[in-house]
């Protein structure tokens, strides 16, 4: 995934449901309820982390029992220190006092809050990067450094995999054909970053490395759940017990016992922000709408066809339906490249405005680039006295819809469908379609000739084609 990419586009919940989410998650909250109890007999170490003698307190007040009730107040506490709901006051003495963004939990907007929430998932997917306590504590020196030759630790790539984890996951979640809120099963996840795609049957030593993944995978989810970014259930412990017997068939397999995961919506949302911070493009539904029509046409030519009908129903809900139209016919005019699929989105968009917005349509009606698409509409609504075509027009409407198409989809099997219909339909289509004063022309008879099945046609589209680029100069 290069980071000049344009991600699908997200759906996400209103940030006031976002940041109710957020203060929600379990680790947050506590992170919250530790900065809250903290006092001027509170004591840190060096790095910021409470004293040792502190965390059964802290537990306790948590209402955490167990072997990992320390663990899980010191995990607490450090995300309180690193989102700023404590400060460190004296390094020396180790005291603290309440952090200033401690308030914003309580008294901050949705955007502070998920602010807040944000630098805390920072915390916890740095500490998943991290190796097991007991690991870390085997790799140290007689100075007490960590030997990370000895650990086997990288931790650049550590957090490069779990970073490409994620954003797999996001890529399975968001999308017209995504998972959606269906979890993904943890042996696919883990594939999905150490299978090559071009891999046939797997080797016995990839295989092994996508069950030790797999395996990274399992710790790692287990440590982001609580933050909210993911709804996890773990691989069930009794698999490593079985794991010398015989494999089950796969019909017989519940693959939930390997591991599921999925993002949450608060997950969607802190992910699109460190994608969007890392340079990739990761639009969501909703942004265009306090946006122009140039802005809403060219930034919806990329969306799924169900993202882009939402962008626009929220665009258009903001407007007047007449200036809406006037605005959309407008921004749809021009002669570059991008032109003939912002005028098939303007097409799709003027579907949804309703009759008040037909003095627009009439406007246009002698517009060389609007016309055409202005009588579909009209005639599409019912609307009177509809004045016919010319036939230059009906020529440039399409060629302008077939270049539409061919932007929006390559060489589809719709479009060759459309390709073969023209030609069957109009007799003498190519004699006409290479004298349309359209740029895109050239290029529309040259596809139509590659696409087209019949070899005699195909031959006349492509003879079209050069006549269209030497009578525009080309």
């Amino acid at each position: 995934m290069s980071d000049s990419s344009s991600l699908p586009p997200v759906r996400l919940h209103s940030e006031a449901q976002l940041a109710r989410a957020a203060l929600a998650a379990p680790l947050l909250s506590r992170a919250a309820r530790l900065a809250r109890w903290a006092g001027p007999a509170t004591r840190v170490g060096a790095g910021g982390e409470l004293v040792e003698e502190q965390l059964p307190e802290a537990a306790g007040f948590l209402g955490l029992s167990g072997d990992e009730a320390a663990a899980l107040a010191g995990e607490a506490w450090r995300v309180a220190v690193d989102a700023g709901l404590v400060e460190v006051v004296d390094e020396e003495e180790g005291t603290v006092g309440t952090g200033e963004d401690l308030a914003l939990l309580t008294s901050g907007a949705p955007q502070d809050v998920l602010g807040v929430w944000l630098g805390a998932l920072d915390t916890v997917l740095a500490d998943a990067s991290v190796p097991d306590l007991g690991d870390l504590v085997d790799a140290m020196d007689g100075e007490g450094e960590i030997d990370l030759a000895a650990l086997d630790w990288d931790p650049e790539a550590e957090s490069d995999f779990l970073d490409g984890v994620l954003g797999n996951l996001y890529l399975l979640t968001v999308g017209e054909d995504a998972l959606g809120e269906v979890p993904v099963p943890l042996p696919a996840l883990a594939a999905s970053m150490i299978l090559p795609d071009d891999m046939g049957e797997p080797t016995n030593d990839v295989l092994e490395q996508v069950s030790n993944a797999m395996m990274r995978l399992d710790d790692q989810f287990r440590l982001l759940e609580p933050i909210g970014l993911v709804e996890f259930q773990p691989v069930d412990e009794a698999l490593m017990a079985d794991a010398a017997e015989e494999p089950p068939a796969a019909d017989d397999m519940d693959v939930s016992r390997y591991g599921v995961v999925r993002l949450t919506p608060l997950g969607l949302y802190g992910l699109r922000a460190r994608l969007i911070e890392a340079g990739f493009s990761a639009p969501a539904v909703g942004e265009l709408t306090d946006k122009g029509a140039d802005a809403l046409l060219d930034g919806t030519a990329d969306f799924p066809p169900a993202a882009a009908q939402a962008e626009i129903e929220q665009w258009l809900a903001r407007r007047e339906p007449l200036s809406a139209a006037q605005e959309l016919l407008s921004a749809a005019r021009g002669a570059d490249s991008g032109a003939p699929l912002r005028r098939l989105h303007c097409q799709q968009a003027l579907a949804l405005v309703g009759v008040e917005a037909e003095p627009a349509l009439r406007e246009v009606l002698d517009d060389a680039e609007l016309g055409g698409l202005a009588r579909v509409w009209l005639s599409e609504h019912g609307a009177a006295d509809v004045p016919p075509p010319s036939e230059s027009m009906v020529f440039w409407l399409t060629i302008d819809t077939v270049a539409a198409q061919l932007a929006a989809e390559g060489n589809s099997a719709e479009l060759q469908a459309l390709v073969e219909g023209l030609a069957q339909q109009h007799s003498g289509f190519f004699d006409s379609a290479w004298r349309v004063d359209h740029p895109a022309a050239p290029d529309v008879l040259e596809a139509m000739g590659r696409l087209h099945p019949d070899k005699k046609v195909a031959k006349e589209a492509r003879k079209a084609a050069f006549k269209a680029r030497s009578q525009q100069g080309g």
